[in-house]
């Protein structure tokens, strides 16, 4: 453990003034997997018959079956990625997702602190689970002490830890925040991020908004078109600036900016909130935030 001037600790396995005010159908898919033929010891799977019940071009699904043929031979080693936890060393030092061996920088745009890592999964027809992404949440260090403290000064710090409130301001006020996706799976099309966060976005659109947002939607996925090139290691980075502009870049280049509040609420809640692609990297967000707070 050392500091950015505070402790950090990271487990694996979201303009001043500030201002706080206050499912979607998935699309779904069944399957039905024919088990395997052994020769001697090795075991090798005889297929997957697939049944869609939505549309049968789904960029995503041909990554899938790319995957699984490229993944189940009898040569392949399966073995689990380990889990372990990572901490900052000093303030330039960058945190390994020890999972998936992406690195990230403990200080994002001069002034972003790292609170949490982690790594977004998807499941394959039922059968394995895949690495997408990992993820790193960063936010003002100057934006927090500004708009948090004064709401949360009248408690300790071990109270803060225990506080979802702390997050939940920390989504609602207008400080400038950074999520960093950094692209694991190979395959991965940009057909199928934008068909992933047409479904994960379009649900909390309709949480948080009440209604469906299909326009705030469409000009947010329409930012990810089909000439983009997203192998293993692309750095796809959804900012949150002052006045609720969202800015999206991809290896550094925008790709679009969307002034919405909604929208930048219901991208965060991907990553820090109730239901988060990696509960542990909520919780490390808001230990880490409270920890910011009595830095």
């Amino acid at each position: 453990m050392a500091s950015l001037r505070f402790p950090f600790l990271f487990s694996q396995p979201q303009k001043p003034p500030c201002s706080t005010p206050g499912n979607a159908s998935s699309r779904s898919f069944s399957s039905a997997s024919a088990a395997a033929a052994a020769g001697g010891s090795v075991v090798a799977a005889a297929g997957a018959i697939i049944a869609i019940t939505q549309s049968p071009k789904n960029p995503f699904l041909e990554d899938a079956m790319n995957f699984l043929l490229s993944n189940f031979s009898p040569n392949k080693n399966h073995s689990s990625p380990l889990w372990g936890s990572v901490s900052l060393a000093d303030n330039s030092a960058p945190v390994t997702e020890s999972r998936t061996g992406m690195s990230f920088p403990s200080v994002l745009k001069e002034s972003q602190q790292l609170l949490g890592i982690g790594l977004r999964k998807k499941a394959i027809f039922g059968l394995k689970n895949i690495d997408v992404y990992a993820f790193g949440v960063y936010a003002d260090d100057g934006d927090v002490k500004k708009c948090l403290a004064q709401k949360q000064g009248g408690y300790s710090d071990s109270e803060l830890k225990q506080k979802e409130e702390l997050r939940d301001h920390l989504m609602e006020n207008d400080i400038r925040m950074t999520v960093r996706l950094q692209i694991v799976y190979g395959r991965l099309s940009i057909g199928s991020v934008r068909n992933a966060f047409e479904e994960s976005v379009g649900s909390r659109l309709l949480k948080f908004g009440g209604y469906d947002n299909k326009e705030l939607l469409h000009r947010f996925t329409s930012q990810f078109k089909d000439d983009i090139k997203i192998p293993r290691g692309s750095i796809i980075e959804l900012s949150r600036d002052h006045d609720y502009i969202l800015h999206t870049t991809i290896d550094g280049k925008e790709v679009g900016s969307i002034q919405s509040k909604l929208l930048c609420r219901s991208i965060l809640d991907l990553y820090i909130g109730d239901e988060s692609f990696d509960q542990k990297a909520k919780e490390d967000v808001e230990s880490n935030l409270a920890s910011l707070l009595h830095k």
